[in-house]
Order: structure tokens, then C-alpha cells, then sequence
């Protein structure tokens, strides 16, 4: 049998739309309900629909009344506050472009992508790192001034124009700006039941941050758009606190990376959560023993899924349909995927290749931004080249079995080794660079900068440069003097056979 899934196509998005008016139609129907709440050990910051609403179309006509133009880029500077989602939102209703970045983002690393946007707007937080760019500031306090404005009208189009942008990093190792059209998020309703198995009834709590695509989507959006309860623990909550959190304001369902769980494991011994229902995980692979042991203590199931920035997620497990480990899942009722052999045609079940999606999903993004080269060869006919390998069963289960570059993951960030080694090969006395993802226990890896010197190298330098140049997920936490790289036969770096060496030398234990 092939390797092609296809139940048929997905609910067309209705036209006019608009994004924002979409996710907050409850504030008709369930105003006075809490949409949303940060979440902290000393209490909580609580948002019913109404007063979200308000916010939102408040924060529209606060930039429409500055002038911003229709389809201007405005880029997010905001820590884990409110003021995150009501300027992301704000923004798509007033018909602008939010573009939400990680506050991580040095001040080298934020003015390159401010360059390349030419925002007409930054909407700037306390003590995140701004870019050296002309373009109107608008701090938080003047944000929240905005939010008792005259509500605005939802401006109403085609739900394929442009809505929102997210970066990502390039193969090349430039990050790119993937842009969505208002579309994206009615596509999302496929994760209702095909990864969350949501109801408006629930309080689901996502420990990631704001800026992360994974948390905007399913922490905020589809709860909202759903009528359930958003909960998003403040900006200086630890893990370790979590699991209090989890009980204390009742979450049915818990959203996170591997990485956090692992952290909680290590913390807690039993784990008390009488209301939750089970657990979401993406971003990266999830290591069985995590799996394992959450429920072991939890006594609930965590559900993986699939996905990318340029599409959401598309392959998960859920509720309903569980996949029996190795398989992170099923394709979601209304995608159409495939899995492609080395000459890019559909191959048969049991089979690795390429996992790739088709044009029509409607959550597919729009392009990158002013990348038409890079765009073009991310597609093959109707496909949309993951570069992931992946290999479905005869039942559609599909397991990943890796990238099919270098890309690596941090947190669930994918982050270019290019970008890592370019960074750091400006530092003095590096001659050459390899940056690659390295296992270092048997359910963690890290980021590792392998290097050689051409005069003596001051590694505690070398690690504040990094800290300097790169937001902290892209810093290496290894730094490795080697007396050369190994490569080809035809001089180009292999980081492959560098990271099964150092593997091959360290207890993976």
C-alpha cells in the first residue's frame, strides 16, 4: 500500500474572515468566562473573553489612530504577559502583520530581522532587547493605555492574505520569516480532536513561552477559539513549580516540551493532578522513558505530535487514538501527507522517506518572506518538503526517525548550525567551527561546539561571546577543542560522523 494519506479535504475557511475576530467570537456567547489566566504560586492574573475583547479591538484602534498602514509588519518585543497576545491579536485585527520574536533575541540577533521586515512598528517590553532600527517604538505602558480605546472593527478580507508571521531557522542559516494567511488558524481546528481531544470545559495550561509558536497555538488560540480556559504560568515561574500550578488552578490538560517534562520528573517524586486529563508534548521527539515514567506517576497519558512552523502540527496521537510507541501518531482527519522515497515519489507503507504535506492544507504558510528561491525548493509539485524522515505503518501510524539535515533542537527550537558556527567563527583565534547537536544522557541532548584553534583560545571568552551573539537556546553548552573537523572526501564538513564519534566515547547512560 502507499504511503498516502487522504480522507479528503478539511472545511473550507469561511470569507470574509479575520483571525482575530475568529478566535475571540466568544466573547458574544461567554463573556464573563475566564479565557484566560496567568498563573503564578502567589495568585493569578484573570481575563474573561469580554474584557479580552475589548482589549484587543482597544490595542486595533490604538494603531490605527498612529497611522500604522494596512499590512504593516510589527514586531512583538513582550515577555510572558498579557500584552503579548492582545498586541498579536490587536494588530491582525487592525489588519497589520504581528511578527511575535523571542525575547532571547540579542540586539545583533533582533536588527537583522528588523532589517530584513522594516516594521513599521515595535511593541516594546521592559528589558527585552530592541533593534537598532528607526522604526516607531511602542512601549508596554502605551499598549496598555490602548486598551481601553473605542473598540475597532475587525477588518474583514480573503482568508488567504497574509496574517501573522513566525521565524524560523534556515538551513542556510539565516533565519526566515514564515508567513501565514488568516487561514492558518482555522486549520487548526483539525488538532481539536486529532491531538487535544478539547472541549470547552477545559483549563489547559501551557508552560511554554508566548513568542513560541507551539504555546501562541495551543495554549492560547485554540482554547479561545474553542470557549475553553487558557492558563500560562508567569514569566518567572520554574518548572519545579509547575506541578503545583497544575493543581492548584485545576488544569485538565498540560502542554509542554519534553524538556519541561524531564524537569518535572527530576523534581517531583509522586505527582498529585486529580483534574488532569492527560498530557501534549512537541517540539521535538519524545524520549519513551519520559513517557514512561509521567504516567507512571501521573497516572495519565502524554499525546505527541508532529509539526513545523510552516505548518502547525499535522501527525499526533490523541485521546481517541493512541499510537503504540515507536509512532509519535496519525495524520489528523482532513490532511493529505505522504511519505516520499530519494526521487521524491510516493513510496510504500514500511518503507523510510521523506514525510511531506500537500498544497492544499490550509494550513500550509503562505511563503517566506522575501525568499521566493528558498520557497520554491521547499516544494515538489503539491508537496511540502519537511525534511523529515519518517516511515508509515500499514495502519497510517507514523514514526519519526530524524531530520534529514543538520538541523538541530533546542527546548523544541530548531536552530541552524550554520548560524551557530558563523557567530562563533568570528571570535579570535578560531580557525574552523562545527556546531551539532550531541546526545549526552539517553533522553537529553545539548548543543555542542566542536573547534579548532589557531592560537590559544579562552573558552570562558569563547562561552561569553556566544552569550553575547546568540540568544541563549542557540548557545552551544559544550565547547570541545578538537585537532581537526572531520570531512569528506570532497572537503565538506561532516557533523554526522562528529557527533557518532563523540557519542561513540561518552556513556550515553
Amino acid at each position: 500500500m502507499d504511503a498516502l494519506f487522504d480522507q479528503g479535504p478539511f472545511a473550507p475557511c469561511p470569507a470574509p474572515f479575520n483571525l482575530a475576530a475568529y478566535i475571540l467570537s466568544h466573547a458574544q456567547d461567554l463573556g464573563d468566562k475566564i479565557a484566560l489566566a496567568v498563573v503564578s504560586p502567589k495568585g493569578a492574573q484573570r481575563w474573561s473573553y469580554a474584557k479580552l475583547e475589548q482589549a484587543v479591538r482597544g490595542v486595533a484602534t490604538g494603531f490605527l489612530d498612529a497611522g500604522l498602514p494596512p499590512g504593516g509588519r510589527v514586531i512583538l518585543r513582550l515577555g510572558n504577559t498579557v500584552d503579548f497576545p492582545v498586541a498579536f491579536l490587536g494588530a491582525i485585527a487592525a489588519g497589520l502583520i504581528p511578527v511575535p520574536t523571542a525575547a532571547a533575541l540579542t540586539t545583533p540577533e533582533i536588527t537583522k530581522l528588523a532589517d530584513e521586515l522594516d516594521p513599521v512598528a515595535i511593541i516594546a517590553g521592559p528589558g527585552v532587547p530592541l533593534p537598532d532600527h528607526p522604526a516607531r517604538v511602542i512601549t508596554a505602558t502605551a499598549l496598555e493605555a490602548m486598551f481601553t480605546n473605542p473598540p475597532a472593527d475587525y477588518a474583514m478580507g480573503d482568508p488567504d492574505r497574509p496574517a501573522y508571521m513566525v521565524y524560523t531557522s534556515g538551513t542556510s542559516g539565516r533565519p526566515r520569516g514564515v508567513v501565514h494567511a488568516h487561514r492558518a488558524v482555522w486549520a487548526r481546528r483539525m488538532m481539536w480532536d486529532g491531538w487535544y481531544g478539547l472541549t470547552q470545559t477545559d483549563r489547559l495550561l501551557h508552560a511554554g513561552a508566548f513568542n513560541w509558536t507551539y504555546t501562541l497555538g495551543t495554549g492560547l488560540l485554540d482554547p479561545w477559539a474553542m470557549g475553553a480556559t487558557a492558563l500560562i504560568p508567569a514569566a518567572d515561574v520554574a518548572a519545579s513549580a509547575l506541578p503545583l500550578l497544575l493543581k492548584r488552578y485545576d488544569a485538565t490538560i498540560f502542554a509542554a516540551a519534553p524538556g519541561v517534562y524531564r524537569q518535572m520528573l527530576k523534581s517531583y517524586a509522586p505527582l498529585s493532578l486529580p483534574k488532569l486529563r492527560h498530557g501534549l508534548s512537541a517540539g521535538e521527539k519524545l524520549p519513551e522513558a519520559t513517557r514512561l515514567a509521567w504516567t507512571e506517576r501521573t497516572g495519565t497519558a502524554i499525546y505527541e505530535a508532529l509539526g513545523m512552523s510552516e505548518c502547525s502540527t499535522f501527525v499526533s496521537a490523541c485521546p481517541d487514538h493512541p499510537a503504540t510507541p515507536p509512532a509519535s501518531g496519525y495524520p489528523q482527519a482532513g490532511r493529505r501527507l505522504a511519505v516520499l522515497d530519494g526521487e521524491l515519489n510516493i513510496t510504500k507503507r514500511g518503507t523510510g522517506g521523506q514525510l511531506a504535506i500537500s498544497n492544499r492544507d490550509p494550513g500550509m504558510m503562505i511563503a517566506y518572506w522575501n525568499a521566493p528561491d528558498e520557497t520554491a525548493e521547499r516544494f515538489h509539485g503539491e508537496w511540502f518538503l519537511t525534511g523529515d524522515t519518517v516511515e508509515m505503518a500499514e495502519d497510517g501510524a507514523i514514526t519519526y526517525l530524524g531530520r534529514g539535515d543538520d538541523m538541530m533542537n533546542a527546548g523544541g527550537f530548531r536552530v541552524s548550525p550554520v548560524e551557530v558556527e558563523a557567530t562563533l567563527s568570528q571570535f579570535p583565534g578560531v580557525a574552523e567551527v562545527a556546531a551539532t547537536e550531541i546526545r549526552v544522557k539517553s533522553d537529553a541532548t545539548v548543543i555542542a561546539a566542536f573547534y579548532v584553534t589557531s592560537q590559544d583560545v579562552d573558552e570562558t571568552a569563547l562561552s561569553e561571546f556566544a552569550q553575547t551573539h546568540l540568544a541563549r537556546y542557540k548557545q552551544p553548552r559544550l565547547f570541545i577543542k578538537m585537532d581537526a573537523l572531520p570531512k569528506g572526501g570532497n572537503g565538506k564538513l561532516n557533523r554526522k560522523a562528529l557527533r557518532q564519534h563523540w557519542e561513540a566515547d561518552h556513556d550515553q547512560a
